[in-house]
């Protein structure tokens, strides 16, 4: 096992979370569509002198490959301050800070007492203007873990980047409808202990930041990027995890890349990486600094309101993880079953639909079911409709089917099948108690297992599995 404390390991995460509404600085909304892109131009950038004078490592490192920047875009969610044609709203998004201020306090940090909106110089393309737009908006939080308080110095609200469709020698091609959409960015301090801490922390800032509505949810939302050095060493910051389990595995691989390089004795400068596939890394560019940084000036300074603050305070929502356990108890649902039930947005309506149905049998039914039509039938459940699963509790709640009928029902209905309940019809104790007593008869000998697939092919969905299991105890020894 590693001794990370004995190769002077530092890490810290950078999370960045797109949040709902409309763009930062326009009122486009936040589709990243895939509809038709009726929009396209081409800008060649280049780099500037930040607030200390100096330009940037990166982004003169980025400027001296001399490509051309491709963009193309749907007119719907795209504007003129995405193709940098015209200026921003001089105000910033209130309901996107309002979300990013929510995350900063259930985050406990302080919020700043005004909001500096910052240029931060990208040239390699993701930005048309070839800046990001971005702004401290809480600092000094922090959060507990199986391995000690972790800080957070930072909280920024910025402007998502466009989305690179194809990277050539000559040129970069990028989608526009990403650009300009609110993103949270949550940096923690260099104090994670190894890589299943930094999953750990990872994992927790992710469920912080889906305890808050205004956030976006799905596949590409949510990026986390992971700070790793060792002593003799250089930090490097690792970008592209395709998902937390991974986390782990690149880290410990970039410090094997580092200590190799230093046994070779070369001088590692501070870069960013690229997490690939199969764990490993690759060079993107120089790690940028404090030089890409100047005032935006067409965003004025504002103050935050202090009574606004107070109201945030005031109607902060619980963590996910409070109100899984709270829903797990109250439905007496195992903590994974309610978690996925707290996220399904039928489970609630249903359960206050059909008052005779336990809870536990619905969040089955609309959860655990479809797995199994998908794992087992091999069908699409993606095809059922809330109706669909309405119909079938209907059938449950009528006492016109048993409860282990509905992945049959559902299965019929994803095939469009005409459904006869008379085939569902809930068989009785006794009816069953006189087929297996029969079956003994007939073939005796076997063992309990063998019975019960003989008696579960006459009554599949018309009594449960369990109730028959406890009859043939009784008459199979």
């Amino acid at each position: 096992m590693v001794d990370h404390a004995s190769l002077g390991f530092k890490a810290g995460l950078e999370i960045h979370q797109q949040i709902g509404s409309y763009k930062l600085f326009c009122r486009c909304p936040t589709l990243n569509s895939d509809a038709k892109q009726d929009v396209s131009f081409k800008r060649r950038l280049r780099a500037v002198a930040g607030e200390s004078g100096d330009i940037d490592i990166a982004a003169k490192h980025e400027m001296e490959k001399g490509k051309e920047f491709w963009y193309v875009g749907d007119s719907d969610d795209t504007c003129l301050v995405e193709y940098d044609e015209s200026p921003p709203n001089p105000i910033i998004n209130k309901e996107a800070l309002n979300t990013a201020l929510q995350v900063s306090l259930l985050l406990n940090a302080k919020i700043v007492d005004e909001i500096q909106v910052m240029r931060k110089t990208v040239v390699d393309g993701s930005n048309v203007s070839g800046f990001q737009r971005t702004s401290l908006i809480a600092y000094d939080g922090h959060f507990e873990t199986s391995k000690g308080i972790v800080k957070i110095p930072t909280i920024c609200i910025e402007e998502e980047a466009c989305q690179k469709l194809e990277n050539t020698d000559h040129y970069v091609k990028y989608k526009l409808d990403r650009l300009g959409i609110p993103l949270i960015e949550i940096a923690t301090d260099a104090t994670l202990k190894d890589g299943e801490h930094a999953k750990e922390a990872a994992a927790y800032i992710g469920m912080v930041l889906r305890s808050v509505s205004g956030v976006k949810r799905g596949l590409g939302t949510i990026r986390q990027d992971v700070n790793v050095s060792i002593a003799k060493g250089a930090r490097t910051e690792i970008k592209g995890f395709q998902d937390l389990k991974s986390i782990p595995k690149v880290i410990e691989n970039e410090i094997g890349r580092q200590q190799a390089e230093i046994k070779k004795g070369k001088k590692l400068e501070k870069e960013v990486r690229k997490a690939e596939p199969d764990f490993t890394t690759s060079f993107l560019r120089p790690m940028p600094g404090a030089a890409r940084l100047y005032p935006e000036t067409d965003v004025l300074p504002f103050a935050v309101d202090a009574s606004l603050v107070a109201q945030i305070k005031k109607n902060l929502p619980k963590l996910l993880d409070e109100q899984i356990g709270e829903l797990a108890k109250k439905y007496s649902l195992s903590k994974e079953l309610a978690k996925e039930a707290l996220e399904n947005d039928h489970f609630q309506k249903l359960v206050s639909t059909f008052k005779k149905i336990e809870p536990s049998v619905i969040a089955a039914a609309i959860i655990t079911t479809p797995k199994e039509i998908k794992t087992r039938l091999k069908l699409d459940p993606g095809a059922l409709s809330y109706h669909d699963f309405e119909q079938t509790l209907s059938y449950l709640e009528e006492g016109k089917i048993s409860k282990e009928a509905i992945i049959d029902i559902l299965a019929k209905k994803i095939k469009k099948e005409k459904i006869d309940l008379s085939e569902f019809e809930s068989a009785s104790e006794d009816d069953v108690e006189a087929e297996i007593k029969k079956i003994i008869r007939e073939k005796p000998g076997l063992n309990q297992g063998a019975y019960m697939g003989l008696v579960m092919q006459k009554f599949r969905g018309k009594i449960e599995g369990k109730k028959i299991m406890e009859l043939l105890k009784k008459l199979v020894p």
